[in-house]
Formats: structure tokens, C-alpha cells, sequence
């Protein structure tokens, strides 16, 4: 097949178009039923995390800030063998595992705490057991975003996620703080146990349509592939770059600001609530603000702007004498926060494509879960011999160098990228019938280039190179014939025919088939790459013959 191109070169900064309006994502019926349960939950979570951080203050500051590790700990754990689970079953099926999970530990610790039994050691382990359902729950939930709205508003979905976790952390210490001073700490874990099935309730409802998935791939090998996804996917990799100069910065904040609340302010728990409420009132106003600001700075500018804005809120909180100044100066920590990590989260999914979704999501979540457990305990232990004040200017100048960064590390164009199904690749003819576990399999595929198109084909290889180690490839090799300079060679190893057919048929994107007919509009007209499909005789595959079954032809796989 002979294939022209005429789409434009990809450009290599990024700018995202903003939505009609912030909060268009909330007119499709079923995610605004999720995002208001989900409201409810995270209202519950903020209530517990206060309850929890307020129970170790008088123990030491190490011990507080490993509330935020004990949660936070289980995605590095976890995250990636959930995001397998999320590309290999129902979707909907593991959230409500995952809402399930959650809601009998909760259950668990509401029961402790209640009796008196809830010592330091157990509220820090059924902690971590809350975190492993969330890290259950996070790929699955990043992952059906795309299904609830459209692709040019998964940025405001985004956003509208960050509003919503700001949402609750604006009335949920406050709240938690509240009950914790009038009733103790066993209610705020019983609102949070309840609150679990409003998420539950939602997703029974709905009725999500059937989607394919590769179900027939062991753990390992799935968890492999994604791992070859993002290795071979510089998109990706560069999002995951700007979100490890981020996180540690900013999770000081966080890890440091029960301290800062009750040592530096000398705050109680409805002090501390109203510090947390105006990180989410400034959260809650960044979502009117945010589509201005991407159309005036873009996604880098916006990632720029929010690390020096972040920073200059760590270094006046720092120094805050007063708690008023205090308040005042976390009002735009929200907007900054909300601001880098729902661009961040925007990029990343308008990059991957379905059937690989779940796991590099998952890799994203364990760079932002994993690097602020691995941050706060760090925090926490210079805040012991120098005190917050240090830890948090410290942070400031990470972020500051972060910000800085993006000069030379800028994330990539996510507008020139298509991650919809292709699936331009015809069935392989073949006169053998190969098991789906058969293989190795050495795919060869030959073309003809004019000698002056030499360079431009080699250099629209590269991508394609990406493509297919993206997709399966355990190796890509591009060779010259001695004899003959026109005639071009391109090889690819697949570890099994089932993965070779699961490139055909669900793997390629829109993006992919861009690249190869780039390459292939060099080629000499008249001409069309020829393929084989060889397979490793010394693995003893099960073959047989189909009838009036011919040898490999011109098939662009």
C-alpha cells in the first residue's frame, strides 16, 4: 500500500485549548453524579485526616507527618498492579471493590476509636489499608474520565477533580475540626465510613458500555507492557519528569501544616481546619481563573507561574506571624496547586490511549502518591531539628528550581496527539495457524526508497520505531541492503502472535498510523512495503494449514 501525508509537522510546545466554560464537564449526567459523591467521600477523607493528624500532634513531629505516608505509601506498592487491573477487567467492577474495601476499614477504625483501642500503631496501619483501597480505586477513576467526557474537556474534568478534592478540603477540616472538639474523634470516621457508599450507589446505576479489553494477558506480561509503553512514549516520560520536580516541593505543605498550626499559631483543630479551608477556597476560585490563564501563559507557563506562586506561599507561611496572614497567604496555594496538577493530569490523558491506560496513569499516580510519601517523612524529620520554618523555605526552593526547569524540560504538544484506535493494519494472511501463544515472532517489513529521500524516511522511522515499541516490539532494527541502496528492511521482535494480533486490532492509534504514512509517502511510487511474519522453529509452536491459505503479502503490519 502507498500512503501519502499531508498532515502538518507536530508542534513541540504544548497548548491546550481551554473549554467552553470551567464547569461544561458537569452537564454529562453520570459524571456529575460521580463528581457530587465523590464530594461527599473526599468531605469524609479530609474529616478522617484531621481526626487522625489531630490524635499523633502531642506524640512527635515525625509521627503526624506519617499519617500522609501511611495513606500515600500503598501507591508505590500498588499502583501499577491496579493499573493492570483496571486494563484487564470492568472498570466500574474495581472501583466498587475498591469503594467496598474501603468502607469496612473505615468501618474498622470507627469501631476502635469508639472503644478506645485506636492506639498510634493502628490508626497509622489501618491508614495504609485505606491507602491501598485508593490505590486500587486511582487508576480505575483516572482511566474512565475519557468515557464520562469529551476529549476537549478532560482538562476542565481535571480541574473540576482538583475543585473537587479543594471543595472538600475547604468544609471538610473545618468540619472534621468541629466534630473532633464537640463529639470526639470516633464521629469523623464514621462520616467518612458512610460517605463511601454514596460512590458505590453511583456506579451500580450506571450503565457503562462494553469496552474491550486484553483480558487474556498474565500479570507480569501486562505489567510489562505498560511499563514498555511509557519507556518508549517521550510524552508520557516528560509529564512524569514535571510531576517528580513538583511533588516534593509541595508536599511539604501538607506534610508540615499541622505543625506550623499548632506550633507556630498555636491553632487547635478548628484552626487548623480553617488553614486547610483556605488552601480550598483558593482551589475552588482557580477553576474560574485556570482557562484565562492557560489561554494567556499555556501549559508550561501555567506550570511555570504555579511553582514561583507556590513557593512564595511556602516563604511567607514560613515566616506568617499571625494567623490571619496565614489564611490569607494559602488562598493562592489552592490556585497553584490545582493549576499544575490538573495540567498535568490533562496532558497525561489526552496522551494515552484506552487499551494502556490505566497503567500509565498508574505510573503517573505513583510519582504523585510516592513522591509525597517519600517527601513528608523528609520534611517532617528537618522540621524536628530545625523546625518547619526551615523545611518549608527549603521546599520553596525546590519548587522555585522546578518552576525554572521548564525552560529546558518543557512538556510536549498534546494537541498533535490522537490516542484513538487505528486498527489500519489488515488481518496477517498467513498458511500457518498460529496458537495465541506461539512465538517469538520476527516481523519483517520491506520498502523501496529513492536514494534522495533517504534521510526524511530514516527520521520519519524513528517515530515509527516508537510506535511499535510502544505497542509490543521487544526490539526495532532499520537495515540497508549492501546490494541493492533502494531497498530498506525493517525488523521488530514480538514475544507471542497474540501480542503481534493485539497490535493489528486494538493497539495502534490515530497518532501511530500519522507516523507510518509519513514514511511511507517516500517510498518509490508504484511500489508497496512487502511483510513476514517468521516464527522461533526452536520454541516448537502448534501450527497447522489453513485452506487456500497464501504466503505474507503487502500488509502494513
Amino acid at each position: 500500500m502507498h500512503l501519502r501525508s499531508k498532515t502538518p509537522k507536530m508542534p513541540k510546545t504544548l497548548t491546550m485549548p481551554a473549554s467552553p466554560s470551567a464547569w461544561a464537564p458537569l452537564a454529562a449526567r453520570v459524571f456529575r453524579a460521580l463528581w457530587i459523591a465523590q464530594l461527599a467521600s473526599n468531605v469524609g477523607s479530609w474529616m478522617q485526616t484531621v481526626g487522625a493528624q489531630w490524635l499523633l500532634v502531642g506524640e512527635s513531629a515525625t509521627l503526624v507527618t506519617l499519617v500522609q505516608t501511611a495513606s500515600s505509601l500503598p501507591v508505590m506498592l500498588l499502583a501499577l498492579p491496579s493499573g493492570v487491573l483496571a486494563d484487564r477487567f470492568d472498570r466500574r467492577g474495581v472501583l466498587l471493590a475498591a469503594q467496598f474495601a474501603m468502607l469496612g476499614v473505615s468501618t474498622a477504625l470507627t469501631v476502635l476509636a469508639f472503644t478506645g483501642r485506636l492506639t498510634p500503631g493502628l490508626l497509622l496501619g489501618l491508614t495504609f489499608l485505606m491507602g491501598c483501597g485508593t490505590a486500587l480505586m486511582g487508576p480505575a477513576w483516572q482511566a474512565i474520565q475519557p468515557e464520562l467526557v469529551e476529549r476537549g474537556q478532560l482538562g476542565q474534568a481535571a480541574a473540576l477533580g482538583a475543585v473537587n478534592m479543594n471543595l472538600a478540603r475547604a468544609a471538610g477540616p473545618a468540619l472534621g475540626g468541629v466534630v473532633v472538639a464537640a463529639a470526639g474523634v470516633g464521629w469523623v470516621f464514621a462520616f467518612n465510613a458512610v460517605s463511601y457508599l454514596g460512590i458505590a450507589a453511583v456506579l451500580i446505576l450506571w450503565k457503562r458500555p462494553e469496552v474491550p479489553v486484553d483480558g487474556g494477558e498474565k500479570l507480569l506480561t501486562a505489567l510489562r507492557t505498560g511499563r514498555r509503553y511509557v519507556r518508549h512514549a517521550p510524552g508520557v516520560r516528560r509529564v512524569l519528569l514535571r510531576t517528580m520536580l513538583f511533588i516534593p516541593g509541595g508536599a511539604a505543605l501538607w506534610a508540615l501544616l499541622p505543625l506550623v498550626a499548632s506550633r507556630s499559631l498555636h491553632l487547635g483543630p478548628g484552626g487548623y481546619g480553617l488553614l486547610l479551608g483556605a488552601v480550598g477556597v483558593g482551589a475552588v476560585a482557580g477553576a474560574f481563573v485556570l482557562p484565562a490563564v492557560r489561554r494567556t501563559l499555556g501549559a508550561n507557563g501555567t506550570l511555570a507561574a504555579g511553582g514561583v506562586l507556590y513557593a512564595g506561599v511556602l516563604a511567607v507561611l514560613a515566616t506568617a506571624p499571625a494567623p490571619w496572614l496565614a489564611v490569607l497567604v494559602l488562598l493562592p496555594a489552592g490556585l497553584a496547586w490545582v493549576g499544575v496538577l490538573s495540567t498535568l493530569n490533562a496532558t497525561l490523558q489526552t496522551r494515552l490511549p484506552g487499551w494502556v491506560r490505566a497503567r500509565g496513569l498508574a505510573v503517573y499516580l505513583l510519582f504523585f502518591q510516592g513522591g509525597q510519601a517519600l517527601a513528608a517523612p523528609v520534611w517532617g524529620a528537618l522540621a524536628s531539628h530545625w523546625g518547619p520554618a526551615v523545611s518549608l523555605l527549603a521546599a520553596g526552593g525546590l519548587l522555585v528550581a522546578g518552576a525554572v526547569s521548564v525552560r529546558w524540560w518543557p512538556l510536549y504538544d498534546g494537541d498533535a496527539i490522537d490516542p484513538r484506535p487505528s486498527g489500519h493494519w489488515p488481518e496477517p494472511p498467513l498458511v500457518f495457524e498460529p496458537g495465541p501463544a506461539d512465538g517469538p515472532v520476527r516481523i519483517s517489513v520491506s520498502y523501496r526508497v529513492a536514494p534522495e529521500h533517504r534521510a526524511a524516511f530514516t527520521g520519519h522511522m524513528a517515530h515509527v520505531a516508537r510506535s511499535r515499541r510502544r505497542t509490543g516490539a521487544l526490539d526495532w532494527g532499520l537495515f540497508q541492503d549492501g546490494n541493492d541502496p533502494a531497498e530498506f528492511v525493517e525488523t521488530y521482535l514480538v514475544g507471542s502472535w497474540a501480542e503481534h494480533l493485539a497490535q493489528h486490532h486494538r493497539r495502534l492509534t490515530v497518532t501511530d498510523r500519522v507516523h507510518e504514512e509519513r514514511a511511507r509517502g517516500l517510498l518509490i511510487p508504484g511500489t508497496a512495503p512487502t511483510v513476514t511474519h517468521s516464527f522461533d522453529v526452536t520454541a516448537g509452536p502448534v501450527v497447522g494449514v489453513r485452506d487456500g491459505a497464501g504466503p505474507s503479502g503487502p500488509d502494513p503490519a
